[in-house]
């Protein structure tokens, strides 16, 4: 989803986290279950981010109530996780937003990474405010207004500036050059995850206040908190290529599997499965508003939408 940044966040036993999205080396504190030799493991790559977590939650109870497999999860951030993969210490990642550095280098040169397919979840990124502020105020929907209103969204941490709020550092994000290639009167202001940035617009919503924020889809929160989108300066492929100059919005990206070459090739009845598992926007968000919103544990959102969307799992199987 998200440019790509640095630090590995940590290695996980099961899919423990709620919500959250690298160049530590992560390699050294893979998972030591990662491509252990004759034993009937998986490792998979999980990001902080709550769709993430619910393609993996879905894939692991799969693997291990179906398929019979031993699975380890290790959670990293985009960048690294190509590293890793690579590298085959984890064995898959289900969900990635678009990196063509690591794909040239992984899967074009090196061969170590295989393309996995798509998805089916496609993604964007884009800047929102929360609808009652559009409809309040319509014309700030068009990102040549927004100088125009930067003076509701102050705060202590943006200053005499409009904020614009982010998540992580760690996620793809054009937003600093955005900002000051369409000469814009706000700054970018990280929330520092993606739970601390939900936490943070659920309590604008509540007090009816005014933000702006990077936000993404597919994302369960739209339910929550109606958001509009602003419309930045149109996508036109290789618009973003210098990371400098961009002054465009953001692609809509058919968001991608990838998994260790070894893998792909050796790695049986997991390897077919995780290439065909392939599920929709609101197959991800059902699971995702569950772990996130309703506080379930992942692997029991996971079994809810296995005991009820079985007709869509059997075709991953066959």
């Amino acid at each position: 989803m998200r440019v790509r940044k640095t630090a590995l966040v940590a290695a996980l036993s099961s899919l423990a986290l709620l919500t959250g999205c690298g160049a530590a080396d992560m390699t050294k504190q893979a998972s030591p279950f990662a491509n252990a030799q004759g034993a009937k493991t998986v490792t998979l790559s999980v990001q902080s981010w709550v769709g993430a977590q619910a393609n993996v939650a879905v894939a692991q109870y799969i693997l291990e109530h179906e398929l019979g497999y031993r699975v380890d999860t290790v959670q990293v951030d985009e960048v690294p996780a190509w590293d890793a993969l690579s590298q085959g210490r984890v064995d898959a990642l289900l969900e990635d937003w678009g990196h063509p550095e690591q794909e040239q280098r992984y899967v074009k040169d090196k061969k170590t990474i295989t393309a996995g397919g798509e998805l089916g979840v496609t993604g964007h990124i884009g800047w929102f405010v929360p609808t009652y502020l559009a409809k309040q105020h319509p014309d700030i929907t068009n990102w040549k207004n927004l100088n125009k209103y930067s003076h509701l969204f102050r705060t202590p941490e943006s200053g005499d500036k409009g904020q614009l709020m982010d998540g992580s550092p760690s996620y793809v994000t054009n937003d600093k050059a955005l900002v000051k290639n369409l000469k814009l009167d706000y700054q970018v202001v990280f929330a520092g995850s993606e739970a601390a940035q939900i936490t943070q617009m659920r309590q604008f919503a509540k007090e009816k206040k005014p933000f702006l924020t990077y936000w993404y889809t597919p994302q369960w929160l739209f339910k929550k908190v109606p958001m509009t989108e602003v419309k930045l300066p149109p996508y036109k492929e290789g618009c973003d290529a210098d990371p400098e100059k961009v002054a465009c919005a953001y692609p809509h990206t058919p968001l991608q599997k990838y998994l260790n070459s070894g893998f792909a090739k050796n790695g049986g009845k997991a390897a077919a499965f995780l290439k065909k598992f392939k599920w929709t926007t609101e197959d991800q968000n059902e699971v995702s508003l569950m772990i996130a919103d309703k506080k379930m544990a992942p692997e029991d959102a996971a079994k809810k939408w296995v005991d009820s969307h079985r007709s869509t799992w059997k075709k991953w199987l066959s």
